[in-house]
Order: C-alpha cells, then sequence, then structure tokens
C-alpha cells in the first residue's frame, strides 16, 4: 500500500509542478507582450513629450515675435526693430522642424500649411519692415493691421490647438504608460513568486528523487533488506559511536548461509529461488528486535546487526533463527526444508567493519564445515580461517607448478588368486616449503571451493598417462580415481573426462571414477544422470567407503555402478566382531544379488583377508598386501599378473 502511495504522491507532486511551470511560462509570455506594449506607448510619450514642446516653442516664437513688430511699428527707432528678423528665422526653423517630425500625413500637411504662411508672413514682415525705413509708418501699421497681425493670430492658434491635442495624448499615454506599468510591476512579483514556488518544490522533487534513489542504492531488491553497503554503513556507525567508551561497543554481528539453495535454485528455477530468498529475508525480520538490522549481503546469505550490550544475546537470537526455519517454505505447490548456518562475532574495542564481518564469515564456513547450525567466533576460528585461507592461496599455486601434486597408487587385489586387479590413485602433495601434507588436510579445503575442478582434472591427467604408461608396456591396469561431490555434479564432467581420455589415448574400461554415498544423496537424480553419462564413455563406477551414509540403499538398485567398496571401519574388526562380520556378509550377498563387484577396503592381515574371501568378497585392498607408492616403486610380482 505504502508503494501506491508514493506513487499517487510522486505523480500528484509532477502534476502541481508542471501546473506552476505552464503558469509560470503563460505568465513570462504576457509579461513579454506587455513589455513590448509599453515600450511602445512610452515611445509615443516621448514623441508627444517633445512634440508638446516644439509646438510650444513655436507658439512662444510666434506671440514673441509679433510683439517684436508690433514695438517696433511703435518705434521704428528702438532696438526691437533689429531683432525682428532674428526671431521670425528662429520661427521659421521650428515650424519647418514640426513639418518634418509629423507623425502623419494629417499632420504634416498642417504643419506645412503654418511653415508656408510663416514664410509668406516673412515677405509681408520684410515689406513692413522697408516702409518704416522709408518713413511711411501710416502703410506699415496699415499692412501690419490686415495681413500680419491675423497671419500671426492664425498660426499662433492653430500651433497652441496642436499643442493641447498632443499634450492631451501625451497625458492618455501617460495613464496608460502608468496602468501597464502596475501591471507589469504585479506581474512581475506574481512572476516571482511562483518562480520561487518552483524553485522550492523543484528542490523538493530534486532531494525526494535524490533521496529514493540512495534507498535503491542501499536497499536488496529482492527482498526490500538493506544491501551488503548499507549494512557496512550501519557497522560502521554503531562502531564508530560506541569508541569514545573505550570498552566492547556491545555490538555482534551474525551471518546466516541458508544450505541447499543452490540445489533448489538450480533444480526448481530462479523464480522459486528467489521467493525462497525473499520470504527467507521476512522471517530473518521477523525474528529480531526493531533496534537490530537484517540486510541481505549476497547470494543466499544474510547479516544481522545486534545492538546489545550482552553478545550472548546471539545464542538466543540464533536459536529463534534455527527455529523459524524448521518451518518448511510452501512456495506455490512446492514445498522445501532447509536449514541455516549462522556464524557469530562480537565487537573487540579495536575491530573495525571488515575484520568483523570477517569474523562472522569465519564462524559461519566453520558452522558449514562441522555441519553443525552455530558457531561463535573464537581466536582458534580465526587461525583456523587464516591457515585455511593461507593453504587455499598454496593449493592455487601448487596447481599451477607440475611438480607439486604427484600420485601414488595402491593395489586392488582378487581374492582368488592374489592377482592385481586393478589400482587406486591417491593425490600427495609436496608442499615446497612445509613438505609433505596429508591428504585430509587439503582435500576437504579443495571440495569447498571451485579450485577442487582443476584439482581433479590434475589427478585424473596424471592417472590417465600413467594408465597410457603401463598399456604401452603391456599391462593392462584398471586406474580408480575418487571424484568429489562438486565435480562429479558439475555438468560438464562427463564432457570434460571424455577428452581428457581421449587426449591420453586410454579405452574407458580401464578407468573407474569412485563416489561416496554422501555424493549419491546429495542429489541423486543428478549423480545418476552423470553416472549413465560417464558409464556411456565405457568408464566404471564405484561407490566407495560404503556402509557409512544412511539412504543408499533405496537408490542402490538404481544407480547405474559397477562396484561397490566397503568401508574399512566394518573391515578392520569383522574377525572380532560377530556384528561387523555379519554387516560385510550382508553387504557382500547384496552387491553379487545385484551383479556387482565387491572390494574390501583396510585389509591389515591375512585372517582378515581370508575371511573376506570365505564370505566371497572379490577384491581387497589395504597394508596387508601393499601401502601406496609411486608407480615405479609398484612391485613387479602385481604387474606380471596384469600383462595385456
Amino acid at each position: 500500500m505504502s508503494g501506491v502511495d508514493e506513487t499517487g504522491l510522486r505523480r500528484t507532486r509532477r502534476w502541481v509542478i508542471g501546473t506552476l511551470v505552464g503558469s509560470l511560462a503563460l505568465l513570462s509570455g504576457f509579461s513579454l507582450v506587455d513589455s513590448r506594449r509599453h515600450s511602445g506607448i512610452v515611445e509615443d510619450l516621448l514623441r508627444d513629450s517633445d512634440r508638446v514642446t516644439a509646438y510650444q516653442q513655436a507658439a512662444y516664437l510666434s506671440a514673441y515675435e509679433m510683439s517684436l513688430i508690433q514695438e517696433a511699428a511703435d518705434n521704428p527707432t528702438g532696438p526691437e526693430r533689429g531683432r525682428v528678423l532674428a526671431v521670425d528665422d528662429e520661427m521659421h526653423r521650428a515650424t519647418l522642424a514640426i513639418a518634418v517630425a509629423a507623425p502623419d500625413s494629417g499632420d504634416a500637411a498642417e504643419a506645412g500649411t503654418i511653415a508656408q504662411r510663416q514664410i509668406n508672413l516673412r515677405q509681408d514682415i520684410v515689406w513692413f519692415l522697408a516702409m518704416l525705413d522709408r518713413g511711411e509708418t501710416v502703410k506699415a501699421i496699415d499692412t501690419l493691421d490686415t495681413l500680419i497681425e491675423p497671419s500671426h493670430q492664425r498660426n499662433t492658434e492653430r500651433l497652441l490647438q496642436l499643442r493641447d491635442r498632443y499634450q492631451q495624448r501625451y497625458e492618455h499615454n501617460q495613464a496608460a504608460a502608468r496602468h501597464d506599468s502596475d501591471r507589469l510591476v504585479w506581474g512581475s512579483v506574481i512572476t516571482f513568486v511562483l518562480s520561487l514556488i518552483v524553485l522550492a518544490l523543484f528542490g523538493w522533487h530534486t532531494r525526494a528523487h535524490r533521496r529514493q534513489v540512495e534507498s535503491l542504492a542501499a536497499t536488496d531488491l529482492l527482498t526490500g533488506l538493506p544491501n551488503r553497503a548499507a549494512f557496512t554503513a550501519h557497522v560502521q556507525r554503531a562502531l564508530s559511536a560506541a569508541r569514545p567508551a573505550r570498552s566492547l561497543p556491545g555490538i555482534t554481528v551474525l551471518t546466516v548461509n541458508i544450505n541447499g539453495f543452490r540445489h533448489v535454485n538450480d533444480q526448481l528455477g530462479p523464480h522459486i529461488g528467489d521467493r525462497l530468498l525473499a520470504e527467507a529475508g521476512w522471517r530473518l525480520a521477523a525474528v529480531v528486535r526493531d533496534g537490530d538490522l537484517v540486510a541481505r549481503t549476497g547470494g543466499d546469505e544474510f547479516a544481522i546487526l545486534l545492538r546489545d550490550l550482552d553478545p550472548t544475546r546471539a545464542d538466543a537470537v540464533a536459536t529463534r533463527l534455527r527455529e523459524t526455519f524448521d518451518e518448511p517454505f510452501h512456495l506455490d505447490d512446492i514445498t522445501v526444508d532447509l536449514e541455516i548456518s549462522i556464524g557469530a562475532a562480537a565487537a573487540a574495542a579495536d575491530d573495525d567493519v571488515s575484520t568483523l564481518l570477517g569474523h562472522a564469515d569465519s564462524a559461519m564456513h566453520d558452522a558449514k564445515q562441522q555441519h553443525d547450525s552455530f558457531r561463535r567466533f573464537s581466536g582458534t576460528t580465526g587461525q583456523d580461517s587464516a591457515d585455511r585461507l593461507t593453504l587455499l592461496g598454496d593449493l592455487r599455486r601448487g596447481l599451477t607448478d607440475a611438480s607439486q601434486f604427484t600420485l601414488h597408487y595402491q593395489p586392488k587385489v582378487a581374492l582368488a588368486d592374489g592377482s592385481l586387479s586393478g589400482v587406486e590413485a591417491l593425490a600427495r602433495w609436496h608442499h615446497p616449503t612445509r613438505g609433505p601434507v596429508p591428504p585430509d588436510q587439503f582435500v576437504p579445503v579443495l571440495e569447498t571451493t571451485s579450485l577442487i575442478h582443476p584439482f581433479t582434472e590434475r589427478v585424473l591427467t596424471l592417472a590417465l598417462e600413467q594408465a597410457r604408461t603401463w598399456l604401452d608396456a603391456g599391462h593392462r591396469v584398471p586406474v580408480a580415481v575418487n571424484v568429489s561431490t562438486r565435480s562429479l555434479l558439475d555438468d560438464t564432467f562427463p564432457g570434460r573426462l571424455a577428452a581428457l581420455l581421449e587426449a591420453a589415448g586410454v579405452p574407458g574400461e580401464l578407468l573407474c571414477i569412485e563416489i561416496t554415498e554422501h555424493t549419491v544423496m546429495s542429489d541423486p537424480t543428478t549423480t545418476i544422470d552423470a553416472l549413465r553419462r560417464i558409464r556411456g564413455l565405457g568408464v566404471k563406477t564405484s561407490i566407495d567407503d560404503f556402509g557409512t551414509g544412511y539412504s543408499s540403499l533405496s537408490y542402490l538398485k538404481l544407480l547405474p555402478v559397477d562396484e561397490l567398496k566397503i568401508d574399512r571401519s566394518f573391515v578392520a574388526d569383522m574377525v572380532a566382531d560377530s556384528s561387523s562380520h555379519a554387516l560385510v556378509a550382508s553387504a557382500v550377498d547384496l552387491a553379487h544379488n545385484l551383479n556387482l563387484t565387491v572390494v574390501a577396503e583396510g585389509v591389515e592381515d591375512d585372517r582378515t583377508a581370508a575371511a573376506l574371501n570365505g564370505l566371497g568378497c572379490d577384491t581387497a585392498q589395504g597394508y596387508h598386501f601393499a601401502r601406496p607408492v609411486p608407480a615405479a616403486d609398484l612391485d613387479a610380482r602385481f604387474l606380471s599378473s596384469v600383462a595385456g
């Protein structure tokens, strides 16, 4: 519902901003039009002002000229006489300027008429002055009364009329300009206010968008939980806040891994896998308190930040986490049961984020390796993890060095006649500084990483090269190689095996692939399919350590295998322990009834070999016959029994 509300809010915000921006654009357009119109009014106002001044000046000059003429008539020898023509020249220029600057044809004609009258009047004034100069005063006064004064009066009156008309236009334009100015001011104020509102809304929208982007950047989209970056930032802030106390910060980090998720994702599809992760995230979040934090840190891994002064609360939280995963996941019509591995690490006073998370991851991996649901980090765990990382680095480098990994071979002897029925290839690692490293130290580490694939390929290559060498020497020696669960369940393994057989030139029947019961039970369907493809190459298959599993019997009849190897834990005391003897006898009968060859491991003495032979066991291997040795040291008596 919150998502719908947020979407509606975003739409409303966009609509409001869009409306305001549109209104602002319209106001700006109107303001532009008004500004241009106002500019025209102001220009007209200035022109009218100039015209009013020009007509006023011309009317003044006309009146002034008339007064000078009248004074000259009264006193022909006075100073006014000499100034009449000068003022008349000014009057002439003023009327010509008005005529040139007239705004339209009507005003231009009127101004031209006034200018023409002034030209005609000048001639009368010249006659008038000439009469005065000749002493013809009476004629001069008559000219003044009949010609000059009426013309001057008409010009002056017309100039004043035009002045008044332009004065009215000026006053009208002035009022219009004042009105437009007020409107422009209000428009500017409104535009300014709207601009501020739009800027405020845009800033609000930008901040909201930034918060949304930051939220998305810190959120796992599948589960809605914080992602690894956000979790790291929260842990950093929690450590920084607690550090001034110079004591244990009271912070614990849990890392949670969903066991078996990869299998569910591969078999049921990413859609079911995504739904499983989402529901797993909700379950984890429901267990912790509001002040704690649950995040998905990647793949099928989650992390939990506990803010508590008591680090032991992690034990109670881990218990609740395990309990919540005891309930099956119901996804459509599919029910899935899964378990989790949890690692916990309490922050020390000088821990940083990477150290704390690394400690929690180490504890979680330790829990997974020990098939335990919960482990707390300790100094031993940290040292084991450091040693494991060092060992992984050495293994990675060792796999690029052809001299570090070699094979020893342990004979498999036919109990009926003591002949060599084959050998088991056992990997040996000679570390350049540590010397020989036992297989039980490095093989489990390899099986937890993708390094197991190049390691398996290296062992198969060496074993097939040796089988080819023996074949060229006239000995057909079948070689058995143990293959890990991870390698067998790799869909590309049968194809790569075929390529290795072809490269070595070894027929498939000289190779036997051994798998454990655990491999079968981890994914029966994929295992059966892989074994069928391997047998299609002519390669034999064997179940190693039989009897140590718990459900293989239900699949045994379906498995495309050729051989059953009875685990040494049953063989070692079968002579002294009747129960072990009965179990071995049952395994031999079961295998023979299924047309499988039986191999007994761990035969240490002649009595055990005789007892196995008495039960009809086909093949045995152990220190009683030979220890694993390099190919060059394999006893000649064994090889002579397998001449090609």
